[in-house]
């Protein structure tokens, strides 16, 4: 039997590389889907590379509370019940020192990261079928300092205290909830860092970073989504209130 048949899931993030990855396995899985993001183009892609009449998508900014309701309440039409959460849209923002650091992306990087997850878990928590699933994408940096981030730090590092807040709201219903924690991910937001940090030397960039993490390498959008689908799953019915590292033993 497929680990997801006959339960459906709502994925924010939905166009971008982990979103839709995500989201590929959870419909081979036989799940029902519906993808949430900002640009409608890109979801209208993502829908039509994933080629399944099992998925719909949402244009929602996950950073205005009237959005986020349409697109929960989108998803109680289209789905009814949701089984699975995977509050997974986020930002990079730049790379500065905090001294530098222009306050409007620092509040932009916020609002995306902490009050669209909070908000999300707000408005698709009460739809949620008992014994359910909700997955936030955090990070390593939800778990240590890095320099030059700090809004994308502190923001994993709030995802973090979402989840072990809304662990214990949600245990009388069995749902559990958890964050997943990835070392850099080979996607365009490690691109875009890489130049932050490096620019026009995006590859020494990423060479540095590679060399961090035991295993030599980034984690792929696939290795990550076998990770969120294990969350997603029964498999994981004990698991709640956890940080789930996947990083090559970066944090080791």
């Amino acid at each position: 039997m497929k680990k997801l048949e006959n339960k459906t899931a709502v994925i924010t993030g939905g166009a971008g590389s982990i979103g839709k990855t995500t989201a590929k396995l959870f419909l081979a899985q036989g799940a029902k889907v519906m993808l949430v993001d900002l640009d409608e183009q890109s979801l209208k892609d993502t829908v039509e590379e994933l080629g399944s009449k099992n998925v719909s998508y949402c244009v929602a900014d996950v950073t205005k509370a009237t959005d986020v309701k349409q697109y929960a309440d989108e998803a109680a039409k289209q789905l009814n019940k949701v089984d699975v959460f995977f509050n997974n849209a986020g930002i990079e923002g730049v790379v500065k020192p905090v001294a530098e650091y222009p306050e409007e992306m620092f509040d932009k990087v916020m609002a995306v990261n902490v009050k669209g997850v909070w908000l999300g878990n707000k408005y698709i928590s009460p739809l949620m079928r008992d014994g359910g699933s909700v997955i936030m994408s955090s990070s390593v940096t939800g778990l240590a300092g890095t320099p030059n981030v700090s809004a994308y730090v502190i923001s994993k590092h709030a995802v973090i205290g979402i989840m072990r807040n809304l662990t214990f709201e949600l245990a009388p219903r069995k749902i559990r909830v958890n964050t997943i924690n990835p070392s850099p991910v080979d996607n365009r937001m490690m691109r875009s860092l890489e130049e932050g940090f490096a620019p026009d030397q995006g590859a020494e960039a990423k060479k540095g970073f590679e060399q961090t993490i035991p295993l030599g390498r980034y984690a792929k959008p696939e290795e990550i989504a076998k990770l969120v689908l294990f969350l997603a799953s029964d498999d994981s019915q004990f698991i709640t209130g956890t940080t789930q590292v996947i990083d090559g033993g970066m944090t080791a």
